[in-house]
């Protein structure tokens, strides 16, 4: 399941705009992106289904866990009372169950990391999902404010010809990848916020970097 979910959400973010403007070529743009929104939506729901599966999972291990340091405690009170009664057997048997706790505890908490990393993984693509479902629910609501403009327009005609509503439907996802890439698009808004966008993750890098170059000399400083 986790590679499906990994295969479909890759295609949705990164292949999603170039397959809609192929299949915009078939005359149904506006039809084509609420589709494409509607199963962004689908898979946000299935994804937030095994997120919750993890978060159950994870609560469960962490109670079994609980529960078993709470015993490993008890049963050091009762390894502490056999030997005052000098019953070296019951102190054994206490010890005993102490050591299979010890071993149980590291295999939980290996799960318990697992479904930890598991959880942080849906939560990743429920991000990256509804940031392309934002993207798309803009790219047919400036669509669809075009074909108002055009229908609008003294000068339309009865309505906008094949070619025409490609182009629109086109225009549109370019403002999309404008703000996912930084490249030039039509809008100067967008423009302005991609540069402002780049421009954070330029200083998020530069911090990176500096980071790492402090730690370098610090254990050079430290030898």
């Amino acid at each position: 399941m986790a590679d499906t979910f990994a295969t479909r959400v890759a295609r949705i973010i990164v292949g999603g705009a170039h397959a809609l403007l192929d299949k915009a070529e078939d005359l149904a743009p506006e039809a084509t992106m609420a589709q494409a929104i509607r199963e962004i939506e689908q898979v946000i729901a299935e994804v937030r289904v095994d997120l919750g599966k993890a978060e159950a999972a994870k609560h469960l291990v962490l109670s079994r866990m609980a529960r078993l340091n709470a015993e490993h405690e008890k049963l050091s009170e009762r390894i502490d009372t056999a030997l005052t009664l000098e019953r070296d057997d019951l102190a054994k048997a206490a010890i005993g169950r102490q050591a299979d706790i010890e071993d149980l505890l590291p295999v939980l908490q290996k799960a318990l990391d697992e479904h930890a990393e598991r959880g942080k993984e849906l939560e990743s693509y429920i991000v990256a999902l509804l940031a392309k479902k934002r993207e798309l629910d803009q790219a047919l609501t400036d669509y669809q404010a075009s074909l108002a403009s055009q229908a609008a327009s003294p000068f339309a005609g009865s309505g906008p010809d094949r070619q025409t509503r490609v182009d629109d439907a086109e225009a549109s996802f370019g403002r999309v990848m404008a703000r996912q890439t930084g490249t030039s698009g039509i809008n100067p808004g967008l423009n302005e916020q991609a540069a402002k966008l780049k421009e954070l993750a330029d200083m998020q890098r530069g911090n990176r970097i500096a980071e790492r170059l402090a730690a370098l000399k610090a254990t050079r400083g430290a030898r």
